[in-house]
């Protein structure tokens, strides 16, 4: 069991760098966002973080800290939902059909909701 938990433990980490290393890279884009690894990456996060609270459930007396996990996944989860509004904003920008900016608010919104994730995770 300690080996699953470290291997998704390491998956969960790579999915951290996906969404906020490219969230960080575009950060100062106006458009043209690429949103494939933050989509990627918070999927990642999500699968991974499930796996990860069933183990902790699983294998420890007190169990998770379920208003924490709680917190996390509906943050992971509404910043899904804005990146992919971010995603399809984009495909129509560069369609031409909606503005260059159109994207932006969802995009920076959901890289900012990552980062509040890990500031839970690591003052909670």
């Amino acid at each position: 069991m300690t080996v699953l938990r470290d291997v998704l433990l390491i998956l969960h980490f790579i999915g951290l760098a996906a969404v906020i290393g490219a969230f960080l890279v575009q950060v100062r884009r106006k458009g043209g966002f690429q949103t494939f690894w933050v989509i990627a990456g918070l999927v990642t996060q999500l699968v991974t973080g499930l796996g990860l609270m069933g183990i902790i459930d699983a294998t420890t007396d007190g169990g998770a800290n379920h208003a924490k996990l709680g917190v996390k996944l509906v943050i992971a989860l509404v910043a899904l939902v804005l990146a992919l509004v971010a995603r399809a904003r984009q495909k129509r920008a560069d369609a031409g059909q909606a503005k260059a900016k159109a994207a932006l608010p969802f995009f920076h919104s959901a890289g900012a909701l990552a980062i509040v994730n890990v500031l839970i995770a690591v003052t909670w």
